[in-house]
């Protein structure tokens, strides 16, 4: 085939001015050697740049492009149709085949037999279509994102942090039109738990779908320690819907994330790569809503039954200690029996040595004063008086030496009857 058109092409170069040809003639040459070159049509892989359809005639218009791998910018393009009843078979078994309706940014392997027209020019006309290609291919990118994140070691991150116990505060990042989100709020709704969602609106599906909830994640991270966990939920879609979720871009930011993320994105024939690093992955936003109302479900259970545990170890100690206490109080009571009547029978013992001592005492002390009596009896004025003697005062003085008087002093004598007055006359001292 190249050979072929290598030699048309040379046949011309060769050519002297003066052999000219017409500008008409060369495309017709060249069409013809199109058409020789590739009589049965030919497989080709591209991707979908642009795709319209024509309601009126019905026929499907693509741009095919083809980018560099380096920098992604396009190094081959061309126009291609699909005529309208080949369109309608072709967009039905790739439906069928894939669970999804063509689309731009698809990587298609398509059999196109190739039209040239001398005044319109190249284009393709598409007869045939492989699905299997298109699913390859994005399992294929699926698999290079993984690869890409395990290699960068964020893979696991989001998934090894600490997930709560309770989750209460949940940034929600959902179209705020979606169904999903409204079965997700009947459900928390429902629940006898509290559980405070807060929406953080995004795209969920087409090509501004990655930018759009990468952006939603900045603005759940910029209030981090408002929130336990997040939720990525999205009703249920066809694969395509789905392919932003296999993205490296959004992929690394979940990995990345410092809240534990539960993915709840409607699908169940395959995970995403978005599913793989999240901390917790469900499959519709009402399995999320009741994933969380089971996490507070679990939690009150837990508390009850710690409340039981304490109540029944604080009723058993209790009891125990009612036990011990009476023990003890039994002891108690009899130790101070015992106590009180070894100390009544001491205190007996001491009181009748009291009392013995104590009319031993009176006894001793009566004695004592009756001697005392005796003695005071004998030498009292009274007895010295009976036996003759007599007292002699002066200026109310008792008189017991007679120098103390002197001549003409009046004494008064007192005498065992009766009182008698006298004056010293003479006065006699004993030497």
């Amino acid at each position: 085939m190249a050979a072929k058109i290598g030699i048309f092409f040379r046949t011309f170069v060769i050519m002297t001015p003066e052999k000219h040809i017409t500008l008409s003639e060369l495309l017709a040459d060249v069409k013809r050697t199109l058409s020789e070159s590739f009589p049965l049509g030919v497989w080709i892989s591209a991707e979908i740049g642009e795709m319209k359809e024509n309601r009126y005639s019905g026929h499907c218009y693509l741009e095919l492009i083809e980018k560099a791998e380096k920098d992604g910018t396009p190094k081959a393009k061309a126009s291609a149709a699909i005529w309208r009843n080949r369109w309608l078979m072709l967009s039905s078994y790739f439906r069928e085949a894939t669970g999804e309706q063509l689309r731009a940014g698809m990587s298609v392997l398509l059999k196109v037999t190739i039209s040239f027209h001398e005044a319109y020019g190249l284009s393709l006309v598409v007869s045939d279509i492989d699905p299997t290609y298109t699913l390859g291919e994005g399992e294929r990118r699926k698999r290079e994102t993984i690869a890409a994140l395990e290699a960068d070691g964020v893979f696991s991150l989001n998934s090894s942090l600490p997930f709560p116990t309770l989750a209460q505060r949940v940034a929600v990042i959902s179209s705020a039109t979606a169904a999903g989100l409204q079965d997700f709020r009947n459900h928390l709704a429902e629940s006898p738990y509290r559980i405070e969602m807060t929406l953080f609106g995004a795209l969920m599906q087409g090509a501004a779908a990655e930018e759009s909830i990468i952006e939603a994640l900045g603005q759940v991270a910029e209030r981090e320690e408002e929130f336990d966990v997040v939720a990525i939920i999205r009703g249920g879609g066809s694969q395509s819907d789905m392919e932003c979720f296999n993205s490296y871009a959004l992929c690394s930011h979940i990995a990345q994330f410092p809240l534990p993320v539960v993915t709840g994105i409607g699908h169940d024939k395959d995970s995403s790569v978005a599913d793989m690093v999240a901390s917790r992955t469900l499959k519709t936003p009402t399995a999320v809503a009741d994933f969380l109302v089971a996490l507070a479900e679990g939690y009150h259970s837990e508390v009850e039954g710690l409340y039981e545990q304490i109540t029944t170890i604080v009723g058993h100690t209790l009891t125990n200690q009612a036990t011990v206490l009476a023990l003890h109080s039994a002891r108690l009571a009899g130790n101070t029996t015992g106590l009180l009547a070894t100390h009544s029978l001491s205190l007996e013992r001491h009181q009748l040595g009291l009392r013995h001592a104590t009319e031993r005492l009176l006894e001793s002390h009566r004695s004592r004063l009756l001697l005392a009596e005796s003695s005071a009896e004998a030498s009292s004025p009274e007895r010295i008086l009976r036996m003759g003697f007599a007292m002699v005062r002066c200026g109310g003085k008792t008189i017991t030496d007679s120098s103390l008087l002197k001549e003409g002093d009046k004494v008064e004598i007192t005498l065992r009857r009766g009182t008698t007055s006298a004056i010293i006359t003479d006065n006699k001292k004993n030497d």
